[in-house]
C-alpha cells in the first residue's frame, strides 16, 4: 500500500511573490487588533474580573432582556447576559457581593434556586465565584507567565540563531499573538486562564514551526552560494512544505472538532489555538521570511572575511556553523 502524500515532491510555488500584499494585510490586522482591545476591550472572566458566573442551559430560547431583567430583580448588582454555543446557553456575570465567602456562597445559593423555579428544567452546569484579590493575582500571573515566555524565546533564539533571524521569529510571535488579541476583542469570546494557556500553546506552536524553515533557510544558505535570496527561501518554504501541511492539518482537524461538538467549558480554548494554528503557519512563511529580506540576509552573510594584502576583501570558503 502506498502511503498517502497530501503535498507532491519537487513542489515549487512562489510563496514570496505576494509577500508585500501579505505584509501590508498583516500590519492593517495587527493595528486592527490594537484598536479593537483598546476600543472594546477584552470580556474578562470571572478568573481576571473577578465576580460569578453562572452557565445556563434552558430548555428552549429565553430572551436575553427577560432574563436580566429577572436577574437584576434579585439585588445582587448589575447582571451581563451573554449567549454561547446556541440560543438556549447563557452565561450569567454578576458582581461579588460584600460579605467575604460566606456571602458569595449565600449569592450562589440564590441565583441556582431562582433559576430553577423561575424557569423549571434550567440545566445550571456550573457556578464559578473569584474573588477580586484573587482575580487580581491570576491576572497578574497570568501577564508574567506571557511576558517571561516571550522572554525565554528571545534568548534562546539570540544564541541559537544569527540576530535577523531572531528578530523574524520574535515578530512573527508578536504578530501571532495580537491577531489572538484583536479576535477576541472582535468576538467578546470569554478571556480567562484557559486562553492565556492557548496563547501560551500558540507560542510554542509559531516558533516551533518558524524555526522548521530557518533551518532550512540556514542549510540551503550554504548549499546555495550562488542562488539569490527569494529563490533560495521559496525552496526552503517548498522542501518544509508537506512536513507543515501535514501537522497543521491534523491539528486543524482535532481542534475544529473540539470547537463544533467539544464541551463548552473549553470552547475559547479550543478557537484559540484554531486561529493560532492558522495564523502561526502563515506566519512562518509571510512574516518571518520576508523579514530576513528586509535584513539583508543573502548567500555570503555569515561567511567569514577578512581583508586580503592591498585591502581588498576576501572570504573564506569555510562554512559557518
Amino acid at each position: 500500500m502506498r502511503p498517502l502524500k497530501l503535498v507532491p515532491e519537487n513542489t515549487n510555488i512562489d510563496f514570496l511573490a505576494v509577500r508585500h500584499i501579505a505584509t501590508g494585510l498583516s500590519v492593517l490586522l495587527i493595528i486592527a487588533s490594537i484598536a479593537l482591545v483598546a476600543i472594546r476591550g477584552l470580556n474578562f472572566g470571572v478568573d481576571f474580573a473577578g465576580g460569578q458566573m453562572a452557565r445556563v442551559e434552558f430548555q428552549q430560547a429565553v430572551p436575553i432582556d427577560e432574563i436580566r431583567d429577572r436577574i437584576d430583580s434579585l439585588g445582587l448588582g448589575e447582571s451581563s447576559i451573554q449567549q454561547f454555543g446556541d440560543e438556549r446557553s447563557v452565561a450569567i456575570r454578576l458582581p461579588l457581593p460584600p460579605g467575604g465567602d460566606s456571602a458569595s456562597e449565600e449569592a450562589s445559593t440564590r441565583i441556582r434556586s431562582f433559576i430553577e423555579q423561575t424557569w423549571p428544567g434550567a440545566h445550571i452546569s456550573s457556578v464559578d465565584a473569584v474573588s477580586g484579590k484573587v482575580s487580581e493575582e491570576l491576572f497578574v500571573k497570568g501577564a508574567w507567565a506571557l511576558a517571561l515566555a516571550m522572554g525565554a524565546i528571545a534568548i534562546y533564539i539570540w544564541i541559537r540563531f544569527e540576530w535577523q533571524f531572531g528578530v523574524g521569529a520574535l515578530f512573527s510571535l508578536a504578530h501571532d499573538v495580537a491577531l489572538t488579541f484583536g479576535f477576541f476583542a472582535l468576538t467578546q469570546l470569554e478571556f480567562n486562564l484557559n486562553t492565556v494557556a492557548a496563547i501560551l500553546t500558540i507560542i510554542g506552536y509559531s516558533l516551533n514551526d518558524t524555526i522548521v524553515v530557518y533551518d532550512r533557510v540556514r542549510e540551503n544558505l550554504r548549499k546555495y552560494r550562488k542562488m539569490e535570496m527569494i529563490p533560495l527561501l521559496n525552496l526552503s518554504t517548498n522542501e518544509t512544505l508537506a512536513r507543515t501541511i501535514v501537522t497543521s492539518l491534523t491539528l486543524i482537524i482535532a481542534l475544529a472538532t473540539l470547537v463544533l461538538v467539544g464541551p463548552e467549558v473549553i470552547f475559547g480554548f479550543s478557537a484559540a489555538m484554531l486561529l493560532g494554528i492558522v495564523i502561526g503557519t502563515y506566519s512562518s512563511i509571510y512574516i518571518a521570511n520576508p523579514i530576513l529580506i528586509w535584513t539583508k540576509v543573502g548567500t555570503d552573510s555569515f561567511v567569514p572575511k577578512e581583508r586580503g594584502p592591498e585591502g581588498a576583501e576576501r572570504v573564506q570558503a569555510k562554512e559557518v556553523p
